[in-house]
């Protein structure tokens, strides 16, 4: 054949093999263990832990070894009074005497306290968005990213809207995902308004009959009014007919501890969030805000990130993750 076709039919085998491991890395790789994530967490923790379970009885000394754990996990100095509150009343109660059994109580009430509906929710007959809010920086465009690819690999239709007008960084990283994700992505002009993308991006998935539209918002400084209202605008514009706001979704730096509490009060006030992913996780995170954010807040934590892969943002499971902090080291 001429040399044209040769180099041809090289750049296509070229080409193939590029694109392969791309198509079939979410196909094969698993689930990670949040226990093999939680390392920096689990030392922590764990460690105050330890000291507790290697004392001979349930002192003063063992309550005020638990507050300072509780407090340096990030949990929060009011989250942790009022714990440490319940649980005396219940050593008390059930005449616990030794730390072991303390700490299987501190695990069990933890459990509990992170109940809640984790559920992405998606509803029949409407173009569902699911609007990601938060400040710079935390990992709004890849959460967006990685969770477009699940949706993607559960047969879901999916539109990205670069609702981040301010950075064309942003759009253009979100729009790099939507082409490894294999779906379409909305933009507008740099510095344009996010809302008319957003309008437009939920137009264009109801003419497709997309199932969900996953929209990107600008990196908010929390304490912006003005800024806050212009997500509430954003929020207005997206619930238009035919869409509707099925998940406001709080992207935070787990790593940030209780200023992320901080933030998180302010977007919920804003733009009324169903639920936080905590990203980060398997960084210098201590795992705490987790229980702030729903103790103080009644927000729950739905998805969290403990990886660079897109299989690394994992459903949260409160007994996966409070076992990974509480449980003694294998």
């Amino acid at each position: 054949p001429p040399p044209e076709v040769v180099e041809a039919e090289a750049e296509a085998a070229a080409a193939a093999v590029l694109v392969e491991p791309e198509v079939a890395e979410p196909e094969v790789a698993e689930r990670p263990r949040l226990r093999d994530r939680l390392g920096k967490a689990r030392s922590l923790f764990g460690g105050y832990l330890t000291t507790v379970r290697s004392r001979e009885r349930i002192d003063e000394s063992t309550w005020e070894a638990l507050e300072e754990a509780l407090i340096l996990a990030d949990v929060g100095a009011d989250t942790a009074l009022g714990l440490l509150d319940e649980l005396r009343a219940r050593v008390k109660a059930e005449k616990v005497t030794t730390p072991e059994e303390l700490v299987t109580l501190l695990r069990d009430d933890l459990v509990e306290r992170l109940q809640a509906d984790r559920t992405l929710h998606l509803e029949p007959d409407v173009t569902n968005v699911w609007l990601f809010v938060g400040v710079n920086g935390v990992g709004k465009t890849t959460t967006i990213g990685k969770l477009g690819l699940q949706q993607r690999s559960e047969g879901r239709t999916v539109v990205m809207a670069a609702g981040d007008t301010f950075r064309a960084a942003a759009a253009d990283q979100l729009a790099t995902w939507a082409e490894r994700v294999d779906v379409e992505v909305v933009r507008g002009n740099e510095g344009g308004d996010p809302g008319a993308v957003i309008f437009d991006a939920v137009q264009h998935a109801a003419a497709k009959k997309a199932d969900l539209v996953l929209a990107d918002t600008a990196g908010r400084l929390h304490n912006k009014v003005n800024l806050m209202e212009e997500l509430k605008k954003v929020r207005r514009v997206a619930e238009r007919p035919p869409g509707k706001v099925t998940e406001a979704l709080l992207v935070l730096d787990a790593t940030t501890g209780q200023n992320g509490l901080t933030q998180a009060k302010i977007f919920a006030e804003a733009v009324d969030v169903t639920g936080v992913v905590l990203t980060k996780l398997d960084g210098t995170a201590k795992g705490g805000i987790a229980l702030a954010v729903q103790t103080e807040l009644g927000i729950p934590v739905k998805l969290v990130g403990v990886g660079e892969r897109a299989e690394d943002l994992v459903e949260f499971d409160p007994v996966e993750f409070v076992d990974a902090l509480v449980a003694p080291e294998e």
